[in-house]
């Protein structure tokens, strides 16, 4: 527990000194040609959707690069369309809720944290989010708010449950065309600027790899650093209250 603390605290000044971006792969795992992103930088997350023929692969192919993972978690949309395999609906109890998450992370075991897939109608209801956090937070997993709604609540609960968590600030490929995936790339640079630190989502999706394979060589002329999503996600913690902090990280097993 010492430690942890002590690695919290002495990366405040290593987002001092410079901006900060963190970049997650998402849908990770779906198809055979998605294992092109393992040619991007080490510090690049991956979020692996569970239960597929690829989750376990694609898990262990990250930890021999020392990437790391999170679950790319499917949650009920508003749509109800597209639903995968496994996915958390809110009409469920809280122990499908619990099988469900531990079916997947057993699919995706390096997984460090989780981020929704979809879930514009489950990470609205505070319910079937508690439980989540609960489960999150006996794994020691934080949870990436995808921000698939402008009315999710899943930060307010994971804050209530003592769950570290962030939000995306930008989809980079919602839209994937070249021009528009390059107009998110510098609204994502500028934010990082403004704020000292900036999350982006994206796909791996063929125009998008290629850019980012050009333009990533780029950040460091512009005084951004590429970092882990654990380095910003101990990070945030640290810059938040000592009281805030000390009840995140006093949950976490020795």
């Amino acid at each position: 527990m010492r430690l942890f603390i002590i690695f919290i605290f002495s990366l405040v000044p290593f987002f001092a000194q410079s901006s900060h971006i963190v970049l997650i792969i998402d849908d990770m795992g779906n198809k055979p040609e998605d294992a092109a992103a393992f040619a991007l930088p080490q510090n690049i997350v991956f979020a692996i959707l569970p239960n597929k023929p690829l989750s376990r692969p694609f898990s262990k192919r990250a930890a021999i690069q020392q990437r790391e993972v999170i679950l790319h978690m499917p949650m009920e949309s508003l749509s109800g369309v597209k639903q995968e395999k496994g996915v958390l609906l809110a009409s469920m109890s809280s122990t499908e809720i619990e099988h469900n998450l531990q079916m997947a992370l057993d699919s995706v075991p390096n997984a460090i944290g989780l981020n929704n897939h979809m879930g514009s109608k489950f990470t609205q209801l505070s319910y079937p989010l508690s439980v989540t956090m609960d489960f999150l937070l006996e794994n020691q997993l934080f949870f990436i708010d995808s921000r698939t709604t402008r009315y999710s609540k899943a930060q307010l609960i994971a804050d209530k449950k003592g769950v570290l968590n962030m939000k995306r600030h930008v989809f980079l490929d919602h839209v994937a065309k070249p021009e528009q995936i390059d107009l998110q790339f510098n609204r994502l640079i500028e934010l990082s600027k403004k704020h000292g630190y900036a999350i982006a989502i994206a796909h791996p999706y063929p125009d998008t790899l290629e850019y980012l394979k050009t333009h990533l060589n780029l950040l460091e002329e512009q005084g951004i650093t590429l970092a882990k999503i654990s380095e910003l996600v101990a990070y945030q913690s640290a810059d938040a209250t000592g009281s805030h902090l000390v009840s995140s990280i006093s949950t976490l097993k020795d």
